[in-house]
């Protein structure tokens, strides 16, 4: 029944898809649009247009070169010939992101990806429902809860190092840093997100199912597959409500790629509705004892299931929506919105490897943390205080955000997008604003606005820490930028920026204290790191197996 059913909806589905192909043609290549007139880079291809070079997982250098070549504002040819804007301008992102934030919605792609990858969860819904959920999760990551948790980050961080410790007793030892950042920042994030552990952190011990589904995840959904399945795949797919039957055609289609994407957001799926589980059963357990405990539990999700039980009937999650906010929150440490494990564990391990290629910077910081610990563990204020600790965490995330690209914008109706700064139009004349019609999906630069040498000077480009510790030029406060953090894009800003931006800093400089006071690290002599663009950056080892992320460094214990 099911499959009969299946194969009539492929028929149909395959006679809708003609036509909005022949459709999408004939308004993309027989019709003029606004956007004809900014510059832009030639299409590579009819079918994918600029995608698969702007998105590669060696495209550092195609988007470096796009963003000083076209400037703030450009064109971006798409499949099909579709005419994709990518901006960087700051007046520009204020309106996206702010201003006209209800207006420039995250595209419909974006978020049937997520609710199908995470269920309804932040990152997965939009208007009232998505402010609904953000004001129920806003408490628990409040300053006041973040110094509640620091206990419970010593703990983990703890358990880290003596592993380590051990590891390297009898001399230095080249160790693969990813692993025990990514492990550790699971870790920090299940004990204090979801009173949940994932990981004892033994050495031995194989990493829990969920942290390797993660780290696969972010592979398989990354670069250009991710970009075409959200511009296409998911918007087409959301038209037909028939999930049995949309289940059926993923569990037949013959290409292991979705067959991995598939097990794997099972696995994530099953163990958040088990997290849950858990969480439900000790809310309504008969033992006082039990209840009691989950009654004093400061872990996200335990607040966040209390606070919901508690709120009035308008007010209150479902329970899919509660499912959705396990999946965030396990994501939730810090990033634009999507990934959090991956995305702080990358930060992490790219500071270790920059400090690693300058001894001098890393001296300079262990000798600030070792200063600061003499009277015992650093408190909540002193770690944020730390004024050498902060200049290289923000220095780090400004030249090289865990991810590049913001998630795609889409203009729901025609606008006019002012610009700080005029660009060079085709016409060769100056354009100070430009027409987006209604339809039309924006990509936002990161790397672009964190590296834009008007507002941070001819070094923009350059990692130094050193910049932090003096007032920061003029033109960056005159630029205004809509981000909420340290005039950078790298959390987003507006009603979507990453609410959880404070829990990840406060995780970075925890593990950070605690290693950099303990160990030193030096680059490896035998192999070369390369990091990549992946949905999140990741370090890959040159010549070995490039689907494995991985940054082996020497580390040696200190007195």
């Amino acid at each position: 029944m099911i499959a009969s059913a299946a194969f009539a909806a492929l028929r149909i589905s395959s006679v809708y898809a003609i036509s909005w192909v022949i459709w999408k043609l004939c308004k993309r290549f027989l019709l003029k649009s606004p956007l004809d007139i900014l510059p832009g880079p030639p299409s590579h291809s009819l079918l994918s247009g600029n995608i698969p070079q702007l998105f590669d997982f060696d495209g550092w250098k195609y988007h470096r070169d796009v963003l000083d070549r076209y400037g703030r504002v450009s064109r971006i040819t798409g499949a099909l010939g579709e005419r994709l804007l990518l901006a960087f301008d700051p007046k520009a992102l204020h309106h996206i992101l702010v201003k006209d934030q209800y207006i420039y919605e995250e595209s419909t792609g974006f978020i049937t990806r997520n609710k199908t990858y995470l269920g309804e969860g932040l990152l997965a819904t939009l208007g009232d429902q998505h402010r609904k959920q953000r004001k129920m999760m806003n408490p628990v990551f409040s300053i006041n809860h973040m110094r509640g948790m620091i206990p419970l980050f010593y703990e983990v961080t703890e358990r880290l190092r003596t592993t380590l410790k051990a590891k390297v007793k009898d001399g230095s030892q080249e160790i693969d840093v990813l692993r025990w950042m990514s492990r550790t920042a699971l870790e920090l994030i299940g004990q204090s997100g979801m009173g949940y552990s994932f990981d004892n952190l033994v050495d031995d011990q194989p990493n829990h199912p969920y942290s390797n589904s993660m780290k696969r995840f972010t592979l398989l959904t990354g670069g250009a597959f991710g970009f075409f399945s959200n511009q296409f795949v998911f918007p087409f797919a959301v038209k037909f409500n028939f999930p049995r039957i949309k289940r059926f055609i993923v569990e037949h289609t013959p290409w292991k790629r979705v067959q991995d994407i598939k097990q794997l957001t099972d696995i994530m799926h099953d163990t958040s509705l088990h997290i849950i589980q858990m969480k439900k059963d000790a809310m309504n357990s008969s033992d006082p004892t039990v209840a009691k405990e989950m009654l004093e539990k400061k872990d996200i999700i335990s607040i966040l299931m209390r606070a919901n039980s508690e709120a009035d009937a308008a007010d209150r999650l479902t329970d899919e929506e509660v499912y959705g906010q396990v999946s965030y929150v396990i994501r939730v440490s810090e990033t634009f919105v999507i990934a959090g494990m991956e995305t702080t564990s990358s930060a992490m391990s790219r500071i270790l490897h920059l400090l690693s290629i300058n001894p001098d910077v890393q001296t300079r910081l262990r000798n600030e943390i070792r200063e600061a610990q003499k009277d015992g563990q650093l408190s909540y204020d002193q770690l944020v205080s730390l004024p050498y600790l902060d200049a290289v965490c923000r220095e780090t995330l400004r030249v090289h955000p865990p991810v590049n690209f913001a998630a795609i914008r889409t203009a729901r109706k025609d606008m006019i997008l002012p610009l700080s700064k005029p660009v060079i139009g085709s016409n060769g004349q100056e354009l100070v604003e430009v027409m987006v019609p209604n339809g039309t999906n924006i990509i936002l630069s990161i790397l672009g606005s964190n590296t834009n040498p008007d507002i941070w000077g001819d070094d923009a480009n350059e990692w130094k820490p050193e910049r932090w510790l003096s007032p920061l030029p003029k033109t960056v406060s005159d630029a205004h930028m809509p981000g909420i953090y340290s005039h950078l894009m790298t959390f987003l800003g507006g009603g979507r920026a990453c609410i959880g931006f404070k829990f990840s800093q406060l995780e970075m400089k925890v593990v950070l204290a605690c290693l950099l006071s303990t160990f030193k690290f030096e680059p490896s002599k035998t192999h070369k790191i390369k990091w990549r663009m992946t949905n999140v950056a990741g370090p890959f080892v040159e010549g070995l197996d490039s689907k494995r992320p991985q940054m082996p460094l020497v580390m040696t214990l200190l007195d």
